[in-house]
């Protein structure tokens, strides 16, 4: 049986007059949903709700739908990597990513692995949290990567995209296949050499 087991009611459109939202209460529920996943527990409103003290009415207000309140929760804490636009691309770029290596509050890498694993066994999971959550995780990237090719550092050519997925990609290949901590200095500086082929590449 299947961790998502129920169904949100479709969203009205717009707020209607009434309190005011407590952003407490999307923090309780997103924590609720993280603590079900953890403990192996199916989610469920019903297991939401009583977890985490939210009405039902709160939670439909905040997510269309179930899929969507389980995205949140396997994405909570990710934001996107702050690329500085003062300095040189490469150095902005590969700093970005060990930056946020080194993040106090990065995700959990065992929540990475499950979010992989439910987003593979349920394609609109994983639909929803590249439309709502990666995607817009990598905007920042890709307007740096396009900022080097208007200042002649990286070749005019270049797919931004595809860069992205293969630096991208070359992180999870480390903690998903080889089950290699990112923080550990090892992986760093395979992470670090492999960032280095993948620039030597796109170099103007």
């Amino acid at each position: 049986m299947s961790q998502v087991e129920a169904t949100l009611r479709p969203a009205t459109a717009g707020r209607r007059p009434g309190r005011p939202r407590r952003p407490d209460i999307e923090e309780r529920v997103l924590k609720a949903v993280r603590e079900l996943l953890d403990s192996g527990e199916p989610v469920t409103v019903r297991a939401v709700v009583a977890r985490s003290g939210a009405s039902r009415a709160a939670v439909y207000r905040r997510w269309e739908s179930l899929t969507h309140l389980l995205a949140a929760a396997l994405d909570h804490g990710r934001g996107p990597v702050w690329i500085d636009p003062e300095v040189p691309t490469r150095e902005a770029v590969l700093g970005g990513y060990f930056d946020a290596l080194q993040a106090p509050d990065r995700h959990l890498e065992d929540r990475v692995r499950l979010r992989l694993r439910l987003g593979l066994a349920d394609r609109e999971l994983q639909h929803v949290i590249w439309q709502s959550h990666v995607a817009r995780r990598r905007a920042p990237l890709a307007e740096a990567l396009r900022r080097g090719i208007e200042r002649g550092e990286i070749r005019a050519d270049v797919d931004v995209e595809a860069t992205i997925d293969a630096m991208n990609g070359l992180f999870y290949y480390q903690a998903v296949v080889r089950g290699a901590p990112l923080n550990d200095p090892a992986t760093r500086v395979r992470c670090a050499a492999a960032l280095d082929l993948i620039w030597r590449g796109i170099a103007a």
